[in-house]
């Protein structure tokens, strides 16, 4: 059985030169640059670049200096790129406010908002989905360079290169489905879907600062100095997932697809060339998913446990700024702004965490029960004790 090849490279700062030299040598390792993409091909690269607009120093998005070093030498076998993701219009421009608009000027680099030059329906034989809506600019390009951040997610427990191409559907679609596959194991298969879709041929991963705790937008940035590179998208998240102290396979996206044969989520099944890393302590996690232990839990007692142990997404008045932002990402309307502040139905909500993800004003908090709160150090104890079993 053939392994997949991730290759880790050190890179202590922001400097788009080192990471240059650091990106260069990670594709070398797989292979010879002009072998993944052949000189003249039109290449997409899909960033992570969450909606409302945020300076890259806040660890959200793929960071510019590290895209500015990937775009730079992509550009030595090509001159047709195109970099986006989709962005909600807003004011400021969030490219604007990142320093993408800036980087890929200075670059003569395209950078398009994918909504712009719309969305194409695809048939596709997915787990959950036999259709999706894709980036018109994704299906156009013969070579797609996918570059995820390293981050904690709320919902998913990592982002990364599976959860990266979410965004390469329309928003509101988006929307549309974490209103309609509510329960969390079919909304990873649905991540996968689109993953599986997408099909990028090389994945390059922002390690480099990271961030943890309730990501992917509102959790601490945390210095990694790392990036990974390969072919296999799934892979990074595994070797990124085990860098930050979790078992590979506890992360749904992971598990679902390496069991699927999408890409390798397996470590034994990884071969890693690497630089000589330094020890990262297990990351601050986001509230502990529910499948976590309700999984374990009698079937009678599942509905109950699932209310307990789901953190519920509550306003913190004294932060709101009454923007907005939640109640347009809401998919079932339970978030909406009354006299200046955001307000959140509990009979409505159905705990997706898009508000969460959408705040840039940290006023939304995430809430368990008491009872939630007595359970959780039991379950973190199910899960370290499954990591030592997993090794």
């Amino acid at each position: 059985m053939s392994h997949a090849k991730v290759v880790l490279k050190r890179a202590h700062r922001y400097d788009e030169g080192e990471i240059r030299s650091s990106v260069a040598e990670a594709i070398a390792a797989i292979g010879s640059l002009r072998a993944l993409v052949r000189p003249g091909a039109k290449v997409f690269v899909k960033v992570n670049h969450l909606s409302p607009p945020s300076p890259p120093e806040r660890g959200i998005i793929t960071h510019p200096a590290f895209t500015g070093a990937v775009l730079s030498v992509l550009k030595e076998v090509t001159p047709h790129i195109t970099v986006g993701d989709d962005l909600h219009p807003s004011s400021p421009d969030g490219f604007e406010v990142s320093g993408y608009r800036k980087m890929c000027a200075r670059l003569g680099i395209r950078l398009i908002n994918l909504r712009e030059i719309g969305f194409k329906r695809v048939e596709i034989t997915g787990k959950v989905l036999n259709e999706v809506y894709l980036a018109q600019a994704l299906l156009e390009a013969d070579v797609i360079v996918n570059l995820p951040k390293l981050k904690t997610h709320s919902l998913t427990l990592l982002t990364g290169a599976v959860k990266n191409l979410y965004g390469a559907i329309p928003g509101g679609l988006r929307t549309a489905y974490h209103g309609q596959y509510k329960d969390p194991t079919e909304f990873n298969q649905v991540l996968v879907d689109i993953f599986a879709a997408a099909r990028p041929h090389l994945t390059i991963m922002d390690g480099i600062v990271a961030m943890e705790g309730a990501g992917p937008a509102n959790g601490v940035p945390r210095e990694v100095g790392v990036i990974l590179a390969s072919q296999d998208g799934v892979a990074v998240d595994a070797v990124a997932a085990r860098i930050i102290g979790l078992d590979p396979l506890a992360v749904p996206t992971i598990r679902c697809a390496h069991e699927r044969g999408v890409g390798r989520g397996v470590m034994s099944e990884i071969e890693i060339v690497r630089d000589q890393l330094p020890h990262v302590s297990p990351f601050r996690l986001p509230p502990l998913p529910v499948g976590e232990i309700v999984g374990r839990a009698p079937r009678f007692l599942t509905r109950f446990l699932t209310g307990q142990l789901s953190a519920r997404p509550q306003v913190v008045r004294r932060s709101c700024v009454g923007c907005g932002a939640c109640a347009r990402i809401c998919p079932t309307g339970a978030a909406t702004v009354a006299k200046g502040k955001a307000r959140i139905d509990r009979r409505t909500c159905i705990r997706c965490m898009c508000c969460h993800e959408a705040c840039r004003f940290d006023a939304i908090a995430l809430q368990r029960s008491a009872l939630g709160h007595l359970l959780r150090p039991f379950a973190h104890r199910q899960r370290r004790a499954r990591h030592r079993a997993r090794g």
